[in-house]
C-alpha cells in the first residue's frame, strides 16, 4: 500500500547515470528521429516528456540533499555539476526539440484542447530563448544558491544557549516582553551583521537578470519574467490594482487589530516584538512535541478531512519524504518538491514545534496532494503548475483542514485560538504580498538604482502597507533591510504576488466548503486533478470560485473572514 508507483521508462534506460555523455545520445535521438503520422508525434512528445522527468527527479534529489545539509561540500558540487555541466547543454537542445514540435506537419492534428496550455507555453520559450542567455542563467543558478549558504548557518544564543533563526523566533510569543525584546533584536543584529553581504549578492543578481531581459528584447526584467512565468492571464496593471485594493480595504482593518492588541497588551506603542505574542496572555500554542509527532498528527488530520487524502501523507512517512525539524547548517524555509517518475514529492522545513510548523505542513500537505492527484498526467509538463495555481491548493488546505484541528489540540480554546491565530494570519499575508511584490516591480523597472534609492524605495512601500503595523523608532537599520529575509527575492524572483491571488481565492474555496461541504471538497480536489491543462481562470472555475483579485471581491472576502473571526469570539 505504501510503495511508489514510480514511471515505467519505455525510452530511457533503467539505470541510466546522471552523466552529461550518458544523456547525449537520447537527446541526439529526439533530435533527429523522423516523425511521419500524428501518433509518432505523440509519442515522440511522450518520449521527450519521459526523460524531462527522468532528469527533473534527479535535479531535485541534488537540491533536496543540499538543502538538507548545506555544509557538505560534496553534496553542493553535485548541485553545481547539475547546474553548471547538464543544464546549460540541454537549454539549446530543448529550444531545438521546441522548434521541431512547432514546426511539425502534424502539429496541427494534435487534440488542440488537451495540448492548447502545453502549446501555448512552447510557444512562449521559443519566442524568448537566446542562446546567449544561457551561461547567465547558469551563473544566476549558482549565484542564487549562495543566499542560502549565507542564511542556513545564522545562529543567536538565548538564555546560554545556541538556537538557529527559525528556533530563536518561537521566543516571539513569549509572555516577557522584555526577553522578546532582546531576542527580536538579536535575531535582527545577526541578519544585519550578513546585510553587507547579501546587498552585494543581490546586486549581482539584478545585474546578471537585466541582462537576460535585454537579450530577450525587453526593457526590463519584470516584463521578461511575466512571460517567462507564463502569465498570459493577467497583466503587470493588474497587480498594481491588487495592491491597491489591498491598501484600501485590509490595512484600515489591520490597524484596528493593532489597536486592539495594543490596548489587550497594555502597551503605549506596538514594537516589533509585540506582533506574535498571544494578547490574552497565554503562553504559545504547542500542537506537538517533536517532527515524528507533526507528520502523524497530519495523516490523523487529513484521514478525517478526507481518507483519500491522508493516505498519501502515509506513503510519504513510509518512503522518508520527509526532512522537519531545525538544525545548524539546514537551509531555511520550507517546501514541497515533486519527484516527477515517482509521482510523490519531499517536504522539507524547519520545525521549531510551534503552531506556525503546524500551519506550514498543512501548507505543504496541500502541494503535496497536489503532485499525487497529478502524477497520472500524460505528459511532464502537465505537471508544471503556475503558482496561481500551486499555491491555491496550499493555502486552500491550510483553511479546509482546520476544523480538524482538534487532533493537535485537545483543550477547545486553544483550537479556538489555533483558528483565530490563522485567520489573522491569512489577513496579514495580504499586505506583506503587496510590499514584496511591489518592491520587486520597482527592483527591476529601476535597474540602475543605487543601494541608498533600495532602502528608500523599499521603506515607502512597507510603510505604505502600514510596516507591519509597529512602531519603529530606533530600529530604522532593522526595518530598512527586512526586505533581505525574504528568500523569492534572491532565488524565485517574482515569485510572491501568486501566494496574494491564491490566498484570496484559497478563502473563496474555504467559504464554498462551509456553504456544502461535500461539494466544495469534490470540486477542490477536481480542479488539482487538472494540474495545468486549463487556464488558472478555468481551474478556479472547476474548484467553484473566482479567479479575481478586484477591490469588491478582495472586500466580500476579507468582510467574510472578518465575519469568522467574530464568530470564534463569541465561542
Amino acid at each position: 500500500m505504501h510503495t511508489l508507483n514510480k514511471i515505467v521508462r519505455h525510452f530511457v534506460p533503467q539505470n541510466l547515470v546522471i552523466l552529461w555523455e550518458n544523456l547525449n545520445p537520447l537527446f541526439q535521438e529526439l533530435q533527429n528521429r523522423p516523425i511521419e503520422s500524428k501518433e509518432a508525434l505523440e509519442q515522440w512528445m511522450l518520449d521527450r516528456s519521459e526523460l524531462e522527468a527522468v532528469l527533473e527527479e534527479d535535479f531535485a534529489w541534488r537540491y533536496i540533499r543540499m538543502t538538507c545539509d548545506t555544509t557538505d561540500e560534496k553534496l553542493l558540487q553535485d548541485f553545481q555539476y547539475f547546474a553548471t555541466e547538464i543544464e546549460p547543454k540541454i537549454a539549446p537542445i530543448a529550444n531545438t526539440l521546441n522548434k521541431k514540435l512547432i514546426e511539425s506537419d502534424f502539429v496541427n492534428d494534435l487534440d488542440q484542447e488537451k495540448y492548447f496550455i502545453y502549446l501555448r507555453s512552447v510557444r512562449k520559450a521559443l519566442e524568448i530563448f537566446r542562446d546567449e542567455s544561457i551561461p547567465l542563467l547558469t551563473e544566476l543558478q549558482v549565484e542564487q544558491q549562495k543566499y542560502q549558504s549565507i542564511t542556513g548557518n545564522m545562529e543567536v544564543e538565548v538564555d546560554g544557549k545556541t538556537y538557529t533563526l527559525p528556533q530563536a523566533a518561537t521566543f516571539l510569543k513569549d509572555t516577557d516582553r522584555s526577553k522578546r525584546a532582546i531576542v527580536w533584536r538579536s535575531i535582527n543584529n545577526r541578519r544585519l551583521q550578513d546585510k553587507e553581504q547579501l546587498n552585494a549578492l543581490f546586486n549581482r543578481l539584478l545585474k546578471l537578470r537585466h541582462q537576460v531581459a535585454l537579450n530577450a528584447g525587453f526593457e526590463n526584467y519584470r516584463d521578461y519574467m511575466f512571460q517567462s512565468l507564463g502569465r498570459f492571464d493577467y497583466t503587470p496593471q493588474d497587480c498594481y490594482s491588487f495592491h491597491a485594493a489591498i491598501e484600501k480595504e485590509l490595512v484600515p482593518l489591520l490597524r484596528e487589530k493593532a489597536e486592539i492588541r495594543r490596548n489587550a497588551l497594555q502597551l503605549n506603542e506596538l514594537k516589533p516584538w509585540d506582533l506574535e505574542v498571544d494578547i490574552t496572555g497565554k503562553p504559545a500554542l504547542k500542537p506537538f512535541d517533536n517532527g515524528q509527532e507533526l507528520i502523524e498528527k497530519t495523516a490523523i488530520c487529513f484521514n478525517r478531512l478526507d481518507p483519500s487524502i491522508g493516505k498519501y501523507i502515509e506513503i510519504m512517512q513510509a518512503n522518508n519524504l520527509f526532512d522537519v525539524e531545525s538544525r545548524k547548517g539546514k537551509a531555511p524555509g520550507g517546501y514541497n518538491y515533486p519527484l516527477a517518475e515517482s509521482g510523490a514529492p519531499f517536504i522539507f522545513m524547519n520545525s521549531a514545534n510551534t503552531f506556525r510548523d503546524l500551519t506550514t505542513m498543512v501548507h505543504e500537505g496541500g502541494h503535496a496532494l497536489h503532485t499525487f492527484l497529478t502524477a497520472d498526467l500524460a505528459l511532464n509538463d502537465f505537471k508544471h503548475l503556475t503558482s496561481e495555481i500551486a499555491e491555491l491548493a496550499s493555502m486552500s488546505m491550510e483553511l479546509i483542514s482546520m476544523d480538524y484541528w482538534d487532533t493537535f489540540f485537545d483543550k477547545k480554546e486553544d483550537l479556538i485560538r489555533a483558528k483565530r491565530e490563522q485567520l489573522e494570519d491569512v489577513l496579514k499575508t495580504l499586505p506583506w504580498v503587496a510590499t514584496v511584490d511591489q518592491f520587486q516591480h520597482w527592483l527591476y523597472t529601476n535597474p540602475d538604482h543605487t543601494e541608498t534609492q533600495r532602502e528608500a524605495a523599499w521603506n515607502e512601500i512597507f510603510d505604505r502597507f502600514g510596516h507591519n503595523f509597529a512602531n519603529w523608532e530606533d530600529l530604522e537599520e532593522a526595518k530598512s533591510f527586512l526586505w533581505q529575509k525574504q528568500l523569492h527575492i534572491y532565488e524565485v524572483p517574482f515569485y510572491y504576488i501568486e501566494y496574494g491571488m491564491a490566498q484570496l481565492g484559497a478563502i473563496a474555496v474555504w467559504k464554498h466548503y462551509k456553504e456544502n461541504r461535500a461539494l466544495g471538497l469534490k470540486q477542490y480536489i477536481e480542479a488539482l486533478k487538472l494540474g495545468y491543462t486549463k487556464t488558472i481562470p478555468e481551474i478556479y472555475q472547476t474548484a467553484g470560485i473566482a479567479f479575481d483579485f478586484s477591490q469588491a471581491y478582495v472586500k466580500e472576502l476579507v468582510q467574510f473572514v472578518k465575519a469568522e473571526l467574530e464568530k470564534l469570539d463569541k465561542e
